[in-house]
């Protein structure tokens, strides 16, 4: 490991990023100096962006990857070289990130994955925990007994995203599935375990259980097991729960990001009536009247 390599690891651990952010910037810089077989502090403004050219338009990855090569090389840049805010700005700039609206399932869709597509009890609770509390994959397969609050009807997620503690909804449904797993599995560490029960569910496995209920039930596909917290959300916005709630459930620091899910889906754009409608039968009502 060079010096430079555990500079930039020491300012990463340092500042709290997770070991995958860790993983993802270190990568990016080091396959910088692959590129031109040289340290990347010998790498030149004009070389930074004909690499990130490269990125785009020669492995043409996506927005989402080339950001993340772009503030791996940023945290680098500033972080271990020092190099100037203002002049690293010029050198490597932010890329757009492109907007994408998530895809989610209806009611009926989600009802199907439960019943048809889900087999095995165990594959069942756990997708519906997934949803039914909006968790991210990792969240649900580090879940605890003791995390599941019966007496409040909550579920506490701990060490989410950014590290941050949260609680999020327990219906009674969810907890009448979990309790009848509890009494057929009996967990003991973790509520979902793998192969090892000392171990909590691979995310692999997790990503597993979804995709082979989402064809048994022949859905398609939005996106992997995220689509479910994606619905969550969008399920309680559409069912009138407030923003600032729904930001709150899913551990968002920002409420721009929750902000994604106040898209109206076609079929209830089908259900409004435009404001000239309206006037129209006001009109036809008056006319009635006279």
């Amino acid at each position: 490991m060079t010096t430079l390599r555990q500079q930039f690891i020491r300012e990463l651990v340092i500042r709290g990023m997770a070991p995958k952010t860790q993983e993802a910037y270190v990568r990016a810089v080091r396959d910088l100096a692959v590129y031109y077989h040289k340290g990347p502090d010998l790498v030149t403004a004009d070389e930074i962006k004909d690499y990130l050219m490269y990125l785009a338009q020669g492995k043409k990855l996506a927005r989402s990857s080339v950001n993340v090569a772009v503030n791996g090389m940023r945290c680098f840049f500033d972080l271990v070289l020092k190099r100037d805010c203002e002049a690293l700005g010029r050198i490597i700039p932010h890329c757009q990130k492109a907007i994408r609206r998530p895809r989610v399932y209806s009611i009926e869709e989600l009802e199907r994955l439960f019943t048809v597509g889900c087999v095995h009890p165990k594959h069942r609770a756990f997708l519906m925990t997934v949803y039914g509390g909006g968790l991210r994959l990792g969240e649900a397969c580090r879940l605890k007994p003791a995390q599941i609050d019966s007496a409040r009807m909550q579920i506490r997620v701990q060490d989410g995203k950014g590290h941050q503690d949260r609680y999020t909804l327990l219906s009674p449904r969810l907890l009448q599935e979990l309790r009848d797993y509890y009494r057929m599995f009996r967990p003991k560490e973790w509520v979902f375990f793998g192969r090892d029960r000392n171990e909590p569910l691979p995310h692999a496995t997790g990503q597993k259980i979804f995709y082979h209920a989402q064809q048994r039930a022949e859905l398609p596909d939005k996106g992997g097991i995220h689509s479910l917290r994606h619905s969550f959300a969008t399920h309680l916005l559409e069912s009138g729960v407030e923003i600032t709630a729904v930001q709150r459930l899913l551990g968002h620091s920002s409420l721009s990001t929750t902000s994604v899910y106040l898209h109206v889906r076609q079929e209830r754009l089908a259900q409004i009536q435009s404001p000239l409608q309206l006037l129209q039968l006001s009109k036809a009502e008056q006319l009635s009247q006279a």
